[in-house]
């Protein structure tokens, strides 16, 4: 009832402002003005209404736009501050995330969005159950998967960052859909529409996007340096992946730099999530087991990214076949990326006997079983690799693929009946 109350006086004072001759017939300038008039005749002390438009006419020239920046970042950062330590911390971003809406002024939003918890439960079930290469992370903390008081105990911490983590991920992926050249929107039937949002997604962005999650980790006495190194990998991973992306659409050089840089890095949070579980164990970091997982981790990404190959590409995700068929050409491309898989399979086995005997053997058991589960009895211990056919012309490949899907004719519904 109160919010109702405010916006009645907010449009009784801009019906009086048209009357007398105020209004600037802008919305928001009108409504801006209306809350202003009603700041200047609420009861402040001893203050008068002569008094009050004396003050204004007085400082107001004082009031720049940068003091108002000022202003609005130190209180935003205590506000932040304030949420964190009263454990309420309400994450909001001026964005909204339908980019592909006509609407594109961002509004409040919660920064954690049901979607980025359900896309970063595939991660934690990684993390903690039955991935193919990384069942799991807590096998390497000593503690028992199939015990729930040791999956419950961290998952409320492990699972905010993740969904966090996913959130923006979501946001970076909507940049892909349409190239960008600094912040300069080119290419695409909608890029007049979504201009705003986008140049809007790429200051989220510029503007330390992990520090609520910093602070958070920061007041909960688990920030370390490894985890803020991580962190930046993320931003980095980000800016990469809209760079390649981009080059691949308008057809310029590739860096091999760039890609492998890239995809070692795509797995920036998994790691987070293992130096952040040290940090709730109160235990020293192994950086044995942390440079295992690693390569673990290259091949996993690898992995899924042959799997996922003709979606990337419909979807101008980045991935690793891509990247190589534009460097090394369609009839090379497999033979090199065979070539980086066998140079980490190499790696990885040379570091599977470096661990404890019993971890050593738990992890290469748990391997073999979800390689059978997989379908995948013969090979290295990771299983057999499948790639797929390389995509010479990735343009004509979506055109086909939109215009089948397009001409595609529903099932008559009797006729599943």
């Amino acid at each position: 009832m109160e919010q109702l109350r405010k916006l009645e006086q907010v449009q009784r004072t801009m019906t009086l402002m048209e009357s007398g001759g105020c209004n600037t017939n802008h919305q928001d300038s009108d409504r801006f003005l209306a809350n202003l008039i009603l700041l200047l005749i609420q009861p402040c002390g001893e203050l008068n209404m002569e008094t009050k438009c004396s003050l204004i006419s007085e400082h107001l020239p004082k009031i720049s736009v940068g003091f108002l920046e000022d202003v609005s970042r130190s209180l935003t950062e205590e506000g932040v501050q304030k949420n964190i330590v009263q454990n309420t911390f309400p994450l909001s971003h001026d964005t909204k995330t339908d980019i592909g809406h006509s609407e594109t002024d961002f509004e409040d939003m919660a920064m954690i969005r049901l979607d980025a918890m359900q896309r970063a439960n595939s991660t934690l079930e990684d993390f903690v159950s039955n991935s193919l290469f990384l069942r799991s992370y807590f096998m390497f903390h000593g503690m028992d998967v199939n015990a729930p008081q040791s999956i419950f105990r961290y998952l409320p911490m492990l699972s905010f960052t993740e969904s966090y983590i996913y959130q923006l991920d979501t946001w970076n992926e909507k940049m892909l859909h349409i190239p960008t050249n600094g912040n300069t929107v080119v290419g695409g039937s909608n890029v007049e529409k979504n201009r705003s949002g986008i140049i809007k997604l790429m200051e989220v962005f510029q503007t330390d996007p992990f520090r609520p999650l910093v602070l958070l980790f920061e007041h909960h006495g688990l920030l370390t340096e490894r985890i803020r190194e991580e962190l930046r990998c993320g931003e980095e991973y980000w800016d990469l992946e809209r760079k390649l992306c981009c080059l691949l659409l308008t057809k310029n050089k590739v860096s091999i730099e760039d890609v492998m840089r890239a995809i070692h890095l795509k797995s920036f949070d998994y790691r987070v999530l293992n130096l952040l579980l040290y940090q709730l164990r109160g235990a020293k970091v192994n950086d044995l087991h942390m440079e295992f997982l690693s390569i673990s981790e290259f091949l996993v990404e690898v992995s899924d990214d042959l799997f996922d190959y003709e979606d990337d590409v419909l979807e101008n995700n980045f991935n690793i076949l891509r990247m190589f068929v534009r460097i090394y050409g369609a009839s090379t491309a497999q033979t090199m990326l065979a070539k980086c898989i066998s140079e980490a399979e190499e790696k990885y086995d040379h570091l599977l006997k470096t661990l404890d005997p019993q971890l050593s053997s738990k992890y290469r058991r748990r391997c073999e079983e979800a390689t059978k589960e997989g379908g995948k009895i013969s090979g290295h211990a990771l299983g057999t690799w499948s790639m797929p056919p390389a995509i010479v012309d990735e343009d004509l490949y979506r055109s086909n693929v939109l215009s089948s899907r397009s001409t595609m004719v529903p099932p008559d519904r009797h006729s599943l009946e």
